[in-house]
């Protein structure tokens, strides 16, 4: 499946809602974050790329504190990228999701990276209102 345009999240009010008002769970070499799209987001104004409801949106963060140097950064979100990309539809529809990089991520193997992913991906439930 493909990672398509309207399923980065870029704008910096999402991502704060995303952390301000989500959910997270540690997995070793990464933090997930995530929180259910709310439906008046499923249609932003004009300018933007509509986002489909069901798809989910992913923001991939890997600081030089957390992660290291330039590339060590582009190898840890290159990984968790196509974690994300090869595993999509194992996530809930309509989700946002931050992942964040930590510097033991680049020491684990791919394999484990996806495990890790995996496990989280029927945990994902939206935060009760």
């Amino acid at each position: 499946m493909r990672f398509r345009a309207e399923q980065h999240l870029r704008r910096q009010r999402d991502i704060k809602a995303v952390r301000e008002l989500g959910r997270r769970y540690e997995c070793g070499g990464f933090t997930l974050w995530y929180r259910r799209r709310p439906p008046e987001m499923a249609a932003p104004p004009a300018p933007e790329v509509p986002v489909p409801p069901d798809l989910c949106r992913v923001c991939v963060i890997a600081s030089t504190a957390a992660v290291g140097n330039a590339v060590a950064r582009a190898r840890a979100k290159r990984r968790l990228r196509e974690v994300f990309r090869c595993h999509q539809s194992q996530l809930p529809p309509g989700f946002d999701l931050l992942l964040i990089a930590r510097r033991s991520l680049n020491g684990l193997e791919y394999r484990e990276i996806e495990k890790k992913f995996l496990e989280v991906c029927p945990r994902l439930q939206p935060r009760p209102a």
